[in-house]
């Protein structure tokens, strides 16, 4: 076997390396020496996959310094002049040689190789990335979130140009890609913030200028916190208090059917409860991989969960002709296509919809869960939008309420976990992260499996636990805040049902464009029909055409909207989702802008 290679830092330790095993080696070299990074990386590397020849180090005289790549390689292994048989293998770019149990073998030329490729990274300083786009976990390159891409980062780029002084055809970048209620122009509810403050500064509470209900809610809050303090940990399911005040708001919102606290996790936005209940699902590999239905089109955070997660996405198609409605036998073939290649466990819901805006009836959802019943699957209903609805004749039916009132079986035995949040809604409190998920009828065993998981992240933002308490817990009638708060929600939603009636009603006036009405959520999902010469166009920049457009529209307008491909949706078809959140004089002027942008940009490509 080789000799170990003096080094004036390491020889000193080297004879009490040789009874230990490769991770045992791994551990004490880098424990002893993280200052010489550089060589262990390289020595560890080696001590692990073998002993070294004397033909792969380097002269003993070399003397490493400080701060530079040092020469000579760590071998395990004694006896001097012992030769051995090297078996290539590859670390990125730079390949190395691993040595095998047989003496008296092996090629010169390629153990002179080895030792010029190592030789030449140690003394440039050179070495691969250990974590590259080859290295790094391939699930995540397959993440994509369109909300938050191409088109806003080339938006933030023509920001900063105009503020540089570069001159544009507009002003303004009008940022109508995602749902940021307060981005937009929206006031937070002051009651919401009044507890907040009260909460996150204590000593507010002997202030005048706070009424005595926002002061008697924040001390309630401060009580459960661990310390009093919203600086500390909570229980990883959220502070208990707060979670009651969830059961309490969910009873009422249901009409009296039961809700308990102990089914509810407080969560990082809806987001977070969403995955969270995901990662619990997916499992299997090849055929018995977790399948997965989502609605198309669909918000990207289901596609991009999937996508992380390595599950199957199972397409189910909403029908744009008929207001996006959710059709049961599109659910039925969408599996049945499904069961071939994957094992279908989980039917996703988003009511209202994103991006679509369409409300579904309770008869519709009484269908779909006689479905998921039938069809052995785990219901998953996005719930977040459940008070923004607009339409006349439209009302919220949360799944959880259908399916009790359903009764056996399916009250008894259809598994259902039910998401809400305090970033849309009237609320508009999207940076503070607050949510919740409630699960009905998980096995319990599961159920302690998910607060493992989440005991692992902590806890969810106290501050975000907050503000879905006011959600969960408003002012109630005779309260002093009471007023206020009912005036200014009924004005936040007021005013978006304005707005959802004025983005169809000019959209739907340029030929070329159909807009469907906007029920509920927070969106408008329009249709629109481009031209061969685009399609063209958008083909050779290696687009799709509802990018190439939306991306037109951008750099000529200022205006940002996601196009559809980012959202699924059927091919041959175009879109583009917009917010209907700016306030309503920008809003009419965006929806005309855009209008007339659409109108020059066909004529063009016609």
């Amino acid at each position: 076997m080789a000799d170990l290679v003096p080094c004036p830092h390491i020889c000193s330790f080297s004879g009490h390396l040789q009874g230990l095993s490769s991770p045992q080696v791994w551990v004490v070299w880098v424990t002893l020496f993280p200052f010489r990074l550089s060589y262990v990386t390289v020595s560890l590397l080696l001590a692990v996959t073998g002993p070294l020849s004397p033909a792969s180090t380097f002269p003993p005289s070399s003397t490493p310094s400080r701060g530079r790549a040092m020469p000579g390689l760590l071998g395990r292994g004694r006896g001097p002049g012992a030769s051995a048989h090297f078996t290539p293998f590859s670390v990125g770019q730079f390949r190395i040689s691993r040595l095998s149990a047989r003496k008296g073998t092996g090629s010169p030329q390629h153990r002179t190789m080895a030792n010029k490729n190592v030789k030449q990274q140690v003394v440039n300083g050179i070495r691969d990335k250990v974590l590259t786009l080859d290295t790094m976990n391939q699930s995540v390159k397959n993440v994509e979130y369109a909300v938050r891409g191409p088109i806003l980062l080339r938006a933030m780029e023509l920001e900063r140009e105009l503020q540089q002084g570069v001159k544009k055809p507009f002003t303004e970048i009008i940022r109508a890609n995602i749902g940021d209620a307060q981005a937009m122009g929206q006031k937070p509810i002051t009651f919401t913030r009044q507890v907040l403050a009260l909460c996150q500064y204590p000593d507010l509470l002997n202030s005048p200028a706070f009424p005595e209900d926002a002061k008697k809610r924040a001390k309630r809050i401060l009580q459960a916190c661990e310390g009093h303090s919203t600086g500390s940990y909570s229980n990883s399911a959220g502070i208990h208090t707060i979670r009651e005040d969830a059961a309490r708001y969910i009873e009422h919102r249901d009409g009296g059917i039961a809700s308990d606290p102990e089914n509810i996790f407080l969560s990082t936005g809806a987001s977070s409860a969403i995955m969270a209940v995901l990662s619990l699902l997916v499992s299997g590999k090849g055929k018995n991989r977790t399948g997965v239905m989502i609605p198309i089109p669909q918000y990207p955070l289901y596609s991009a969960t999937l996508a992380e997660f390595d599950a199957v996405q199972i397409n189910y198609y909403l029908d744009e002709e008929h207001h996006w409605a959710l059709d049961v036998a599109e659910l039925q073939e969408a599996l049945d296509q499904a069961k071939v290649h994957c094992q279908p466990r989980v039917l996703c819901v988003i009511n209202p919809g994103n991006p679509t805006g369409q409300v579904l009836s309770r008869e519709n959802i009484e269908a779909v869960i006689r479905f998921a019943y039938e069809e052995h699957l785990f219901l998953m209903a996005d719930e977040v939008y459940q008070d923004n609805i607009y339409a006349e004749g439209s009302q919220f039916h949360s799944f959880k309420k259908v399916l009790m009132e359903m009764g056996p079986p399916y009250a008894q035995q259809l598994e259902l976990a039910s998401f809400h949040s305090c970033s849309k809604g009237y609320m508009g409190e999207c940076g503070f992260r607050g949510g919740y998920t409630e699960v009905v009828n998980m096995d319990p065993a599961v159920k302690q499996q998910m607060l493992k998981l989440l005991s692992v992240r902590l806890c969810p933002p106290v501050p975000g636990q907050i503000v879905m308490d006011i959600v969960t817990n408003p002012p109630r009638p005779g309260e002093p805040s009471y007023e206020q708060f009912q005036q200014e929600k009924k004005a936040v939603l007021g005013d978006l049902a304005e707005k959802a009636r004025l983005t169809e009603k000019i959209l739907n006036k340029q030929p070329g464009i159909h807009c469907n009405p906007v029920q509920g959520a927070m969106y408008s999902f329009p249709r629109i029909e481009l031209p061969a010469k685009a399609l063209q166009r958008a083909k050779e920049l290696g687009q799709s055409a509802d990018m190439f457009f939306c991306m037109q529209l951008l750099e000529e307008t200022g205006i940002c909207v996601v196009p559809g491909s980012g959202f699924g949706q059927k091919d041959g078809t175009y879109h583009f989702r917009m917010t209907i959140l700016p306030p309503v004089e920008k809003l009419k002027i965006l929806v005309e802008k855009l209008s007339q942008f659409y109108a020059k940009f066909t004529q063009e490509y016609s």
